[in-house]
C-alpha cells in the first residue's frame, strides 16, 4: 500500500511491525512461551475474579483490590499479546494507523492504571497492619470504588495526551515498526519533525505517574515496617510480615521488567541489542498478568481454600 506523505491523510497510514528484528526465524518458538502465558493469565484471572465475586468470605477489601488487579492484567496481556502471536505465526504484521494508536493507548492507560491498583494495595496492607481494628471502616467498599474509579479517571488523563501528541506529527513513509506491538515512542520515532514534546512528556509521565506510585508504595512499606518491628511477638511479626508477601512479589514481577525496558530504551543506547529491549518490551505485559494469580493462589491461604473446594466439588459431579 502506498504511504501518503501528506498530515490530513494519517488514518490512511499503514504500519507492518516487524516481531523481533534479527530473530525472525525464531518466532514459532518465541510464541510457544508467550502463547502459553497468555492463556495462563486470562484463565488463572479470570478464576480469580470467579473467585472473588462467587465468595462473600472474599468481599475484604484486599481482595476487592485484587479483582481489579486481575481485570487489568486480563486487558493488559490482551491489547497486546493475540497481535503478538499473529505476527509471530501468520506473518500478519499490518496494522492501521488508528488500530496502532488505540493499542498505544489502551496499553499505556491499562499500565499506569495497574500502577495505581498496586499503590491502593500498598495503602490497604499500611491501614491492615498499621490500624487493624479500623481496618474496615476506612477501607468501607465505597471508598474502595472510589479509589478504582480515581485510579481510571487519573490513568486517562494521563494517556490521553499521547493520542494528541503522536496525531500531530507529520509523517512521511517510514511505516516499519520493530517492535511486536504499537507504543508511544515507536510511533513518534516514525514521524518526519522534532518529537521532543513526545519525549519530554514521556518522561513527565513516567516521573509524576509510576515512579511517584513507587515511593508512595516505598514509604507504605517504610511505615509498615516500623509498626512490625514495634510489636514483641515474633510470631505476630512474622505473621504481619506475611500478609505482605504476595504484594512485594507482584510488585518486583511488575515494576522491574518495565522500569528496565524504560531505562534501556532511552539510555542503553547502542549497547543493548535491539531484539533485548523487545523481549524485556514484552516480559511486563506478559509475565505479570500470567504470575500474579499463581502468587496469589499460592501464598493466600482464603483463595487456596475456596478453589480446593469449588474443584472438590466439580470433581463430584463429574
Amino acid at each position: 500500500m502506498a504511504i501518503s506523505s501528506n498530515h490530513s491523510n494519517l488514518r490512511d497510514i499503514w504500519y507492518t511491525m516487524i516481531g523481533f528484528p534479527g530473530l525472525e526465524d525464531a518466532h514459532i518458538w518465541i510464541s510457544i512461551p508467550i502463547c502459553s502465558m497468555y492463556i495462563v493469565a486470562v484463565i488463572g484471572n479470570t478464576l480469580l475474579l470467579f473467585l472473588i465475586f462467587t465468595e462473600c468470605s472474599l468481599h475484604e477489601p484486599m481482595y476487592l483490590f485484587l479483582s481489579m488487579l486481575a481485570l487489568a492484567d486480563i486487558f493488559l496481556s490482551t491489547v497486546t499479546t493475540p497481535k503478538m502471536l499473529a505476527i509471530f505465526w501468520l506473518q500478519d504484521g499490518g496494522i492501521s494507523f488508528g488500530c496502532c494508536v488505540s493499542q498505544m493507548f489502551f496499553l499505556h492507560f491499562i499500565f499506569v492504571a495497574e500502577s495505581a491498583i498496586l499503590l491502593a494495595m500498598a495503602f490497604d496492607r499500611y491501614v491492615a497492619i498499621c490500624y487493624p481494628l479500623r481496618y474496615t471502616t476506612i477501607l468501607t467498599p465505597s471508598v474502595i470504588g472510589k479509589m478504582g474509579i480515581a485510579s481510571v479517571i487519573r490513568s486517562f488523563f494521563i494517556c490521553f495526551p499521547l493520542v494528541f501528541l503522536v496525531y500531530r506529527l507529520t509523517y512521511c513513509g517510514r511505516n516499519i515498526i520493530h517492535h511486536s506491538y504499537c507504543e508511544h515512542m515507536g510511533i513518534a520515532r516514525l514521524a518526519c519533525d522534532s518529537i521532543k514534546v513526545n519525549i519530554y512528556y514521556g518522561v513527565i509521565v513516567a516521573l509524576f505517574s509510576t515512579c511517584l506510585d513507587v515511593v508512595f508504595i516505598i514509604i507504605s512499606y517504610a511505615l509498615i515496617l516500623r509498626t512490625v518491628f514495634r510489636i514483641p511477638s515474633q510470631d505476630a511479626r512474622l505473621k504481619a510480615l506475611g500478609t505482605c508477601g504476595s504484594h512485594v512479589c507482584v510488585i518486583l514481577l511488575f515494576y522491574t521488567p518495565a522500569f528496565f525496558s524504560f531505562f534501556a530504551y532511552r539510555f542503553g543506547g547502542h549497547n543493548i541489542p535491539l531484539h533485548v529491549h523487545i523481549l524485556l518490551a514484552n516480559l511486563y505485559v506478559v509475565v505479570p498478568p500470567t504470575l500474579n494469580p499463581i502468587i496469589y493462589g499460592v501464598k493466600t491461604k482464603q483463595i487456596q481454600e475456596k478453589f480446593i473446594h469449588i474443584f472438590s466439588v466439580s470433581k463430584k459431579l463429574c
